[in-house]
């Protein structure tokens, strides 16, 4: 069961469900989870449950407990930016440091690298669809929830003037849905990314250029918490067999580097710059 998560507290994720509910046959079911009815769907040979936080997405630590059989979890959410630049974006949660916002300390959710990518290259396949002047990225790896099960965040951001967008709520939709639809056990391997910024736009343009599928991304700003722990972390949950790291290199502080390639080689992990 594939399982896909709104919330009651987020404005751009009850749009993109509404989204959902009007372009896909989901059935209304006698079910409830937090007072809202559950739907469900099969498409593809997919059983789709789509429920309703009554809390915000980040604080959904426990939801693993309520639908024990997911195979693959799907928040549909805002973004938020301080710069509030259109975006529509894909991460997978979890924290590699402190729980800030949801989740557990130095805990990260299953990477499900293939979905992701899907899902990254159908928001580009959209917005230009849909003539949307948004940027397309992956975000790295951050906040809660931190889930033993593959797990996934995509978003429409990042102000309120976007969250209310129907257009952008539609390509969010379709993307979320065309990811699930084509989600299987898939045999690629997958990249550990490292270093740059939040919006990682080299690992952005290489995954929709196909020469890469990343699972979990590490940002510059991180770099420096991370240790051998972390890294195995990033490697034993993701979906894919993490077969290299990918270093943007000169998105990596010069005084974190020893550090990082010495935990690197603690966990046996090649990589190459870029």
């Amino acid at each position: 069961m594939i399982l896909i998560v709104a919330s009651n507290k987020d404005t751009a994720s009850l749009n993109i469900k509404q989204q959902i509910l009007n372009h896909y046959p989901f059935n209304k079911t006698a079910q409830t989870f937090q007072q809202k009815p559950i739907y469900t769907s099969d498409l593809n040979g997919k059983n789709i449950t789509l429920a309703t936080l009554s809390e915000e997405s980040v604080k959904a630590q426990n939801l693993p407990d309520n639908f024990p059989n997911a195979d693959l979890i799907v928040f549909i959410s805002r973004h938020s930016s301080a710069s509030g630049k259109p975006t529509l974006s894909v991460h997978t949660p979890g924290n590699l440091g402190n729980a800030e916002l949801g989740g557990l300390p130095r805990k990260i959710s299953v990477s499900p690298a293939t979905a992701m990518r899907d899902a990254l290259k159908a928001l580009l396949h959209y917005k230009e669809e849909l003539s949307l002047d948004y940027e397309v990225s992956y975000e790295c790896t951050h906040h809660g929830p931190s889930l033993n099960v593959p797990a996934m965040f995509v978003e429409l951001g990042s102000s309120p003037a976007q969250w209310s967008d129907s257009k952008a709520a539609m390509a969010v939709a379709n993307s979320a849905m065309s990811a699930i639809v084509n989600f299987s056990k898939s045999a690629n391997s997958a990249a550990l990314g490292i270093g740059g910024t939040h919006y990682n736009q080299k690992f952005t343009r290489m995954a929709l250029a196909g020469e890469a599928v990343f699972g979990h991304m590490i940002p510059k700003y991180a770099v420096s918490i991370i240790d051998s722990e972390i890294l195995s972390q990033c490697i034993e949950k993701t979906l894919e067999k993490v077969s290299l790291a990918i270093l943007d290199w000169k998105g990596i502080r010069s005084q974190d580097k020893p550090k990082l390639l010495s935990a690197l080689q603690d966990v046996g992990l090649p990589f190459k710059k870029v």
